[in-house]
Order: structure tokens, then C-alpha cells, then sequence
């Protein structure tokens, strides 16, 4: 395995790009930016373990991927741009061809969300551990938030829901059966920037999907102070799904998590709204429910109350409701 400074020169260097708002990127103690004016800094970091949340024999072109599409994905839910990286990578003796498909995959990602990877570390250690900071800018007062869902929005969701989680089960063997698509959305999936930007100034709150639609709705309801009705016919699951794990799909979409789709609310009378941001996107968007003044969450189906799922979603430290 090649030095430090030699593997960042060998398979990071080239991602870095140039840009004017990039002032010192790799090479520094740190980097130095220049924001847009009347902006506002986005920023979050997300990790992945090997054995957490990718299996140890991922292809790491689709690892790469799927690291920076999920750390994108909330740039998306706060109607972000995304325009910088930095990268932290703990590695465990990769090959040189482990290491050139990274790098390919880092690229291409960084690309499809026009990233400039401006930075990070290296380190050796038993376990792969990979952490993407991701940087985006957000016109001042225009940050879509999980605390601003008011009593009556409707609850909306993008894409389809449950089939990472199922392309989980089909790698694992927990499914009998494949399906291109379903492994793909679990490989690759896409983080909803488009979206979120279009959203800006019509939806009143937002939250990507990745722990599972019931936990991330959580999270809205308990900043915003309200509770919710989901009306489980309503839940949009793709062919795939339906066809690959019609016992599961209903559940996965409820639990699966990343999904990395966004759910937002916004006031019933812009609902007619949708039809036009989802022609433009090219992106399915459901009406899934209602934001009501009684906390917590309620399932319905055909009006009447179904049980919740003994678990929301996926949770790192233990299986409580979220």
C-alpha cells in the first residue's frame, strides 16, 4: 500500500477540480473557501462502518457512490446546493485496483452532484470507516427545516419507498429472487438536490429518508411540536418491490431507510403545486398524510387505525421508537 501523501496523490488529487470559491483545497492544513454572498452555510457529515452499513464485499466503486449520495441527501433536505467535500477514509491494506474503482466512483459521484472534494485524511486501521463532510450554500432565510411543519400540511414523499432496503434482502439472502433495480437503488441511490432546491419557499419542513419513513417523520414531529396521520394505501412502492417482496414492501417502506428520498410537508392549498415540481424533475411525489395538532404518529388504513411497527426505523443504539 502505497504512503499517505503518495495514495492522496495517486487517487484523490484529481477529484479536487478548480473553482474560484476554492481559494486552497488539498495539500493544506486547511482549506480556504469564498462563499456567495447572501448565502448560508450548509454542512453535515455522515460515516460508514464495514459491517454497519456496507456489507465487506461491496464493489467500491458502488461504496464510494453510495457515500456520497447519502451525505449529499441532506444538503437536499434543507434545499442546499452542494459545492464542497471533505473526506476521511480509514483503510485496511486495499489493493491498487480496490483503491483506483474507489476513487472512480468517488468521482463520478462527485460530479453527478457537482462536488469538489477540497480536503480530508487518511488513516490505516483493522476496520474501513469512511466519513464524507459535505459543504452547500442555501440562500439566507430560505433553509427548509424539520422544527417549521404546521397543524394541516400535507405530508409528501419523493420517489418510491422500501427498495434499498429490499436490495438489501436480495444481497443478503434474505430474498429469494433479483432485480437490477432494486440492488441499484440500494448501490446507488439518488439524493433528492433538485428537489430540495425546488422546494424552497413552498414547503414549510423537510427530512431525507435514511433511517425509515416512520422515524425520519419523527424527527419533523417532535421539532415542529405536531403529530401525524399516514395513510398506509397511500404509500408509493415501486413494481419491483411489489413483485420481488409483496409480504415486506408495506413494511420496508414504513422502516427500510435509505431510501435517501425526501419527506416534506407544505399547506394543503399548494398541493396542486406537486404536479408541476414533479413534471419538471422528472420525480414522483405522494401525498402520504396530514400533520395534525395530537402527537405522535398515526398509521390508517381506509380511514381506520392499524398498528404501528414495533420499530420505526433503523437505529444505531438500540430499537425504540424514535
Amino acid at each position: 500500500m502505497p504512503g499517505e501523501f503518495d495514495l492522496i496523490r495517486r487517487y484523490f488529487d484529481s477529484i479536487s477540480g478548480n473553482h474560484p470559491s476554492v481559494q486552497l483545497g488539498i495539500g493544506d492544513d486547511c482549506a480556504l473557501l469564498s462563499t456567495s454572498p447572501n448565502t448560508e452555510l450548509a454542512i453535515s457529515v455522515d460515516t460508514l462502518v464495514e459491517g454497519i452499513h456496507f456489507l465487506p464485499d461491496i464493489d467500491p466503486e458502488h461504496l464510494a457512490w453510495r457515500l456520497i449520495a447519502s451525505s449529499v441527501s441532506d444538503l437536499a433536505a434543507m434545499g442546499a446546493s452542494a459545492k464542497w467535500l471533505t473526506l476521511a477514509c480509514t483503510l485496511n491494506e486495499p489493493s491498487h485496483e480496490w483503491l483506483a474503482a474507489f476513487s472512480k466512483g468517488l468521482t463520478e459521484a462527485c460530479h453527478a452532484y457537482s462536488l469538489m472534494l477540497i480536503g480530508g485524511d487518511t488513516t490505516s486501521g483493522k476496520h474501513p470507516v469512511f466519513t464524507a463532510q459535505v459543504h452547500g450554500e442555501v440562500p439566507v432565510g430560505m433553509a427548509l427545516k424539520r422544527s417549521s411543519a404546521k397543524v394541516g400540511d400535507a405530508i409528501i414523499v419523493s420517489g418510491t419507498l422500501g427498495d434499498s432496503r429490499a436490495g438489501l434482502a436480495l444481497l443478503t439472502a434474505e430474498l429469494e429472487g433479483n432485480s437490477e433495480y432494486l440492488l441499484g437503488r440500494y448501490y446507488r441511490p439518488t439524493a433528492r438536490l433538485a428537489l430540495g432546491e425546488g422546494l424552497r419557499g413552498v414547503a414549510n419542513a423537510a427530512v431525507d429518508i435514511s433511517d425509515g419513513l416512520l422515524a425520519d417523520l419523527g424527527h419533523v414531529l417532535t421539532a415542529s411540536d405536531v403529530g401525524a396521520e399516514v395513510h398506509v394505501e397511500n404509500l408509493p412502492l415501486s413494481t419491483a418491490i411489489k413483485e420481488i417482496a409483496p409480504e415486506f414492501a408495506e413494511h420496508w417502506a414504513l422502516t427500510g431507510g435509505e431510501d435517501f428520498e425526501l419527506c416534506f410537508t407544505l399547506p394543503q392549498a399548494r398541493v396542486f403545486e406537486l404536479q408541476h415540481i414533479s413534471e419538471r424533475l422528472a420525480t414522483p411525489l405522494t401525498v402520504v398524510g396530514e400533520i395534525t395538532q395530537q402527537q405522535g404518529i398515526r398509521l390508517l388504513r381506509s380511514g381506520q387505525p392499524v398498528s404501528l411497527p414495533t420499530s420505526l426505523g433503523f437505529n444505531h443504539f438500540g430499537n425504540e421508537h424514535e
